[in-house]
């Protein structure tokens, strides 16, 4: 009887140790989330090298395609090690309202059993890295064919670390006033489009116009490259929109179907707009098609159910081709592989339109906009939108004129005709 009444208590006292709820603020370990994790961060790395490499590189003339791989490829390993020494800890770590702390400052403390949330923060850490590598990346496709190789270095490095990591810090990191304002981007509209878009159109503007631009064909050398690089970013998005839920979840699991969606719907939008306007649908216009509604679902991914990315991915394609086409003609910056009417176009209809389209059931309490009873949400993502703008145009174009007053933008006349796989590279593709 006594072991009877024994199990019983044993028994007894399992069912309370069960029953005891964890702490949300105890966070552990979970499988899932980090084998997910994991897999994003590998294909969010993927979006730039070899994606966007290949998507910008199949777009110049063939005297400049090693150039833009260069570029690419000189960013994902300069951001690497910046976001490692200061990066990381500017934009994650607590600070203030408009910079993070030194925490991190070169990784200090980040130990392989430090955790952020469920998942390991070297993690969490690398997953960001993707992030700030890809952004300035970006920006290449504005100046292609003109700027220095050593100007480039120089302005890639100061710009991830004034512009990238604060904006980032603002939106995402602990204690951001765009977060705590609302402003909404679950996966980097703000961050990373507007950013690097309006980064791009300071740049195109202030470096200038390419030789020959208007007079000579700049007709795009290997539109193969492109679909692919185009390929790359869109199956690599996954991990960039599905895995900004930082878990294996249902969240991960819309934001990767709106993705799907969007995309999809601003291709065709794209195509049919061109077609119907220049008689052809062109292969260079469904993959920019679908690059636009990548960007533009990117801040709503999290936010928005199926009908809102259908028509986020629409609103897209129609008025990304129009910032890549008519805006950039009648204004009359030459923006190379169009930077900003793709990404600083697409970020702003995505960050406005989730304030139209954000649903409480999909994004969780407080996160409703003007179709869910919240229309002030939409002052508030321009809010957001404005801030970011601004911020990003004025120290861009300080950044640029320092270093043009220092030691000079773009290549000689002569360096730029011959191009820049041979004059700054000493190689060519044959």
């Amino acid at each position: 009887m006594l072991h009877r009444n024994g199990n019983l208590a044993l028994w007894a006292m399992g069912l309370a140790l069960f029953a005891t709820p964890v702490r949300a603020d105890d966070p552990t370990l979970n499988a899932a989330d980090t084998a997910w994790m994991l897999t994003s961060t590998a294909l969010v790395l993927m979006m730039t090298i070899p994606g966007l490499a290949l998507f910008y590189a199949g777009m110049v003339r063939q005297k400049n395609i090693l150039a833009v791989m260069m570029q690419n490829f000189a960013v994902c390993a300069l951001v690497t090690v910046l976001w490692m020494i200061a990066g990381y800890t500017l934009a994650f770590t607590e600070g203030n309202a408009f910079i993070g702390g030194l925490d991190r400052f070169f990784l200090n403390g980040l130990t392989k059993d430090a955790l952020s949330g469920t998942i390991p923060e070297s993690v969490f850490m690398m997953f960001q890295m993707t992030f700030a590598i890809i952004t300035p990346a970006l920006i290449t496709g504005a100046f292609a064919d003109r700027m220095k190789f050593s100007s480039f270095l120089v302005f890639m490095t100061l710009w991830s670390l004034v512009v990238y990591a604060p904006v980032c810090h603002w939106v995402w990191g602990p204690g951001g006033f765009l977060s705590a304002a609302g402003v909404l981007d679950f996966a980097g509209g703000t961050v990373v489009h507007i950013n690097a878009g309006i980064a791009g159109l300071v740049c195109a503007s202030m470096i200038g116009i390419r030789k020959g631009h208007g007079t000579e064909n700049m007709a795009p050398h290997n539109l193969t490259y492109s679909v692919i690089g185009a390929s790359l970013l869109w199956v690599g998005w996954f991990g960039f929109n599905a895995g900004s839920a930082v878990a294996s979840n249902g969240a991960a699991g819309m934001a990767m179907a709106v993705t799907q969606i969007a995309t999809s719907a601003a291709a065709l939008a794209w195509m049919f707009v061109e077609w119907a306007v220049r008689g052809k649908p062109s292969v260079l216009g469904i993959v920019s098609g679908a690059v636009a509604g990548l960007v533009a679902i990117t801040p709503a991914s999290g936010f928005v159910d199926p009908m809102g990315g259908l028509i986020i991915g629409l609103v897209a394609g129609v008025a990304c081709f129009w910032g890549a086409t008519w805006l950039k003609k009648t204004v009359g910056y030459d923006d190379s592989l169009d930077v900003f009417g793709v990404h600083g176009v697409g970020g702003i209809v995505g960050a406005l339109l989730t304030g139209v389209f954000a649903v409480q059931a999909i994004g969780g309490e407080g996160k409703a906009g003007l179709i869910d009873g919240n229309p002030g949400q939409i002052l508030t993502q321009a809010y957001g939108v404005g801030v970011t703008v601004l911020y990003t145009a004025v120290v861009t174009a300080v950044l640029l004129f320092g270093i043009k007053t220092v030691m000079g933008l773009r290549v000689t006349p002569e360096e730029e005709r011959e191009g820049l796989d041979i004059s700054l590279h000493g190689e060519t593709v044959h």
